[in-house]
């Protein structure tokens, strides 16, 4: 009789460990199981919350009921194995909870983008295998295997007759090659540019002063012209040319200021010294 008192104690003590899995409640509760959310609406004990002692063996009671509740739940719809585990799959929630932060915006269309939706053009799935006819096998379209590939089939190259017979066509390969991924790389960098409308600068020879602007050009004509014995008076005028409007002879010649531009000092001064003279 005491190794049968043994055994049932020892049962009794399991089963204590393990609670049942159904629970009661007054009303029931508001579970969404998209979002994995169980909302009790049921009134709390106030007795055994302002008790300290007893507050927190509480909580943890009501916590656990109600998870328990929500997996329920989530053990009443289909099952399924994938990779050895037993998964369900969840339905769309129900609550709309609010963002942190603001949608984010989509991402500008680069300029193939733009071109190929004006002209309709429409990405075809292209198979991730192609037959090399060379190799007599399916090669990949890119990746370790398709670089393997590559070596393989290109193990001798032959030069063309337009090129020097002394060039390395392994080299000029390699070189062509980093020359695509430097332009592709710098076309890649111009459309973030774009997108963050973001100017970049110009490459090639930088602007000199060679080039003069429409303003400088009359202003040398006119210089030239004055330069001239008779001040510019007897030149003649070029084809389809304007009058320069507001300098006059006086203004172009170093040192001749008119009178009316002086300050009172420098007239006062003038008139002294025409007097000495």
């Amino acid at each position: 009789m005491d190794i049968v008192n043994e055994i049932l104690e020892k049962e009794q003590k399991k089963a204590e460990k393990y609670k049942p899995i159904t629970v009661e409640k007054h009303l029931e509760l508001e579970i969404d199981i998209g979002t994995l959310l169980a909302s009790d609406t049921n009134d709390l004990d106030k007795k055994l919350i302002k008790l300290d002692k007893e507050r927190d063996a509480y909580l943890q009671s009501l916590s656990r009921d109600n998870t328990q509740l929500l997996l329920n739940k989530i053990w009443d719809l289909p099952t399924e194995r994938i990779d050895e585990a037993i998964v369900v799959r969840l339905p769309h929630p129900t609550t709309i909870l609010p963002r942190a932060k603001p949608v984010p915006k989509p991402k500008p269309l680069t300029k193939w983008q733009e071109f190929a939706k004006a002209k309709g053009i429409t990405n075809k799935k292209k198979s991730k295998l192609e037959w090399d006819e060379q190799l007599q096998k399916w090669v990949p379209l890119y990746g370790f295997r398709k670089a393997a590939a590559e070596k393989e089939k290109s193990w001798l190259i032959e030069v063309p007759q337009n090129v020097n017979p002394m060039t390395d066509m392994y080299e000029k390969k390699a070189n062509e090659k980093s020359e695509k991924v430097a332009k592709n790389e710098l076309q890649r960098l111009k459309n973030i540019a774009r997108a963050r409308k973001v100017k970049i600068p110009r490459v090639g020879l930088p602007v000199t002063a060679d080039k003069a602007s429409a303003s400088q050009l009359a202003t040398a004509t006119s210089v030239a012209k004055a330069s001239t014995a008779s001040l510019g008076k007897f030149q003649n005028k070029l084809p389809k040319e304007k009058e320069a409007r507001g300098i006059g002879v006086h203004e172009l010649i170093p040192g001749k200021v008119k009178k009316r531009n002086l300050p009172e000092v420098s007239r006062k001064n003038l008139k002294t010294i025409q007097r000495e003279g």
